[in-house]
């Protein structure tokens, strides 16, 4: 996939979807193949040194950490200093627009705002690449649907390149610059949101997936 863009990767339930992101992040091994980000291959490097990001399905937010402690807690891993910390912090609840509520805990919070604040958990550490794992799958409708774009809003604006995974056929059009079908394990087709609408090589999966 190009840097700074966002790819879109779509497929039904068990098709391999999240355990090839979690693969890229560092927590599932392949069992073959290679992965390289950039010329770097990182197939056997530990996931904290990979600089990759992931946004999970469930948040994955600590329940115990107010908003800032976990915002801040891959910076603290990565040794930065509290007065970078501290700015950083300020900046991703800017970003993602929750000024103001560092103090609050994570069940004080609706589900789309924990989804922010986990955005804003992976963000802050400035990652190559940012990993989403069905991030809107556990809100309603109408948070999804403005919340996907958000999402689209800050990665152009930031330029980083992003790998979105999910089941939802509209979301993937709607915000992909690329798309790549996912079926069993292997890739179906890779092409642009437009070809894959208008040309699916695969269309009972299409049909599957609306």
């Amino acid at each position: 996939m190009k840097e700074g863009k966002l790819a879109a990767i779509l497929g039904p339930s068990g098709s391999g979807k999240s355990t090839l992101v979690r693969s890229i992040a560092g927590f599932v091994r392949p069992e073959s193949g290679e992965i390289f980000l950039g010329d770097r291959n990182i197939t056997h490097e530990k996931p904290e040194l990979r600089n990759t990001a992931m946004v999970f399905q469930n948040y994955a937010l600590w329940p115990h950490m107010t908003v800032y402690q976990n915002i801040a807690y891959g910076l603290k891993l990565r040794k930065k200093s509290q007065g970078e910390i501290e700015q950083k912090v300020r900046w991703a609840l800017e970003l993602v627009d929750l000024p103001g509520l560092e103090e609050r805990y994570p069940t004080q919070m609706s589900g789309g705002q924990q989804q922010r604040v986990a955005l804003a958990r992976a963000l802050v550490v400035d990652p190559e690449i940012l990993l989403l794992d069905e991030p809107l799958s556990n809100l309603d409708a109408k948070i999804r649907y403005r919340l996907r774009f958000e999402i689209k809003k800050l990665q152009k604006r930031l330029n980083i390149t992003t790998i979105y995974i999910t089941h939802d056929q509209e979301e993937a059009l709607s915000i992909a610059d690329q798309v790549i079908l996912l079926n069993d394990g292997l890739i179906q087709q890779d092409d642009t949101p437009e070809a894959i609408y208008s040309r699916p090589r695969v269309k009972k999966l299409m049909i599957k997936l609306t």
